[in-house]
């Protein structure tokens, strides 16, 4: 079984698919610029000390992105 949660709640290691970038403008077309697009498998590779920002594996790269960008991503994931 699967549940929608925003990309900031995934846990170290938890893998999921984005299902919606739930912003618009300058910020939504530079997540989507980065391969943060619909379908994308995404893994959470860690975070900082204070968990910001979040490293994650995408296409075979990792990533880093602030917690306020991480909240509009919607990432599908299994349930624990």
């Amino acid at each position: 079984m699967t549940k929608k949660i925003s990309l900031r709640r995934m846990k170290k290691n938890q893998k999921g698919v984005i299902v919606a970038v739930k912003v618009a403008g300058d910020l939504g077309r530079r997540i989507r610029d980065m391969g943060l697009v619909t379908g994308t498998e995404i893994i959470i590779q860690g975070r900082a000390p204070l968990n910001d920002p979040v490293a994650l594996r995408i296409r075979g790269n990792t990533l880093t992105l602030r917690n306020n960008e991480a909240d509009y991503i919607e990432v599908e994931v299994d349930e624990e």
